[in-house]
C-alpha cells in the first residue's frame, strides 16, 4: 500500500529531501489510484512496463508485485539512490537508470528489441508533453496509462472546434485511442498540488498515423497562430506540403477563412503517414 502523508513526510525527512516543484514531485498516496492504474494497463507476468519518475517507488512496488519486468527512469539523484538501495535490491526485474526522461524516455528499454511493451507512469508535469511527443514518434508502446495534470489531459483528448484542440491533440489521437479518463483529486498526492489530475488510458490503434518532423513543425507553427486563417498561414509557410494540403482542404469544401482548430482530425491526418509503411 502507498505511504500515507505522515509516512511520506517521514521518509522524505529521513532522506533529507524536499519535494522539487520543478521536477513535479507530488507523490501518490492513494492506493485506489495505484490499483486503478495497474488494472487499466491489463498487465500479466510477461508484461514489459516502463515507468517515468518513480519517485519514492509507490507505483513501482505495486507493479513489481505483478511479477512483470519494469524499466524505470528517475532524474533526481536522491530518489534514484533510495530506489537503488531498496526496491532494486529486492526485485531482480527492476531495471532503474538515473537520467533525464527527455534523454532516455524509456529508461534502459530497447524498443527495437521489446516491441510489445506498456507505459504506466505518474508523469512529472513539467515534462509530460515533450516526453509524450518523443514517445509518439519513436517507440509506440502498446498501451499507456498516464497520470497527468488535468489541463494537459484535456489538451490530449480535445476535439476540433474547441480551444484546447491543438498540435498534441492531433499527434496523440492519430496514433492512440483514448480508452478512458478518470479525474483524480489533488488530495491523492503529497505534497498536495494546486490543481487536480487525470488518469488517462491510451491504446495504440491498429493502423496508427505518424507525422514527419517537418509536418509536426508545420502543424505546431499553424497552432501558434490559431486565430489566423488557414489560407494565409499555408501560403506563407516554408513547409513544402503546405499548398498541396491547402488544395486538399478546398476540395473538401473547407472555407478559405477556416482556422486551425476548426479543421477535422481526419483532415490533419492527411499530413501524416501510416506506421506500417515505415516498418
Amino acid at each position: 500500500m502507498p505511504l500515507n502523508p505522515n509516512q511520506t513526510l517521514e521518509l522524505l525527512n529521513s532522506l533529507n529531501h524536499n519535494p522539487n516543484k520543478k521536477l513535479g514531485q507530488n507523490f501518490l498516496i492513494d492506493g485506489n489510484i495505484v490499483r486503478k492504474s495497474i488494472d487499466l494497463a491489463e498487465l500479466t507476468r510477461d508484461s514489459i512496463v516502463v515507468e517515468v519518475g518513480p519517485g519514492l517507488g509507490t507505483l513501482s512496488e505495486a507493479l513489481l508485485k505483478e511479477g512483470l519486468s519494469l524499466y524505470a527512469v528517475e532524474k533526481d539523484p536522491t530518489l534514484y539512490t533510495h530506489l537503488k538501495n531498496t526496491i532494486a535490491k529486492v526485485h531482480s526485474k527492476f531495471d532503474l537508470v538515473e537520467a533525464d526522461c527527455l534523454k532516455k524516455p524509456l529508461g534502459n528499454l530497447n524498443s527495437n528489441t521489446h516491441k510489445e511493451f506498456k507505459i504506466v507512469a505518474n508523469l512529472p508535469y513539467a515534462v509530460s508533453t515533450p516526453w509524450l511527443e518523443i514517445v509518439l514518434f519513436t517507440a509506440f508502446p502498446k498501451c499507456m496509462v498516464l497520470m497527468l495534470q488535468k489541463e494537459a489531459a484535456d489538451r490530449y483528448c480535445a476535439q476540433p472546434k474547441t480551444k484546447a484542440f491543438g498540435a498534441i491533440s492531433i499527434f496523440l489521437q492519430s496514433a492512440y485511442t483514448v480508452r478512458s479518463t478518470h479525474n483524480v483529486s489533488a488530495n491523492c498526492f503529497f505534497p498536495k498540488p494546486k490543481i487536480d489530475s487525470t488518469l488517462i488510458c491510451l491504446d495504440l490503434k491498429d493502423d496508427p498515423i505518424c507525422f514527419s518532423r517537418e509536418a509536426r513543425a508545420f502543424i505546431r507553427r499553424i497552432f501558434t497562430q490559431r486565430r489566423k486563417q488557414i489560407q494565409s498561414l499555408c501560403k506563407k509557410d516554408s513547409y513544402e506540403g503546405a499548398l498541396e494540403w491547402l488544395a486538399f482542404l478546398k476540395d473538401q469544401s473547407f472555407s478559405e477563412n477556416i482556422r486551425a482548430e476548426e479543421i477535422t482530425l481526419s483532415s490533419w491526418q492527411k499530413l501524416g503517414y501510416k506506421l506500417h509503411h515505415e516498418n
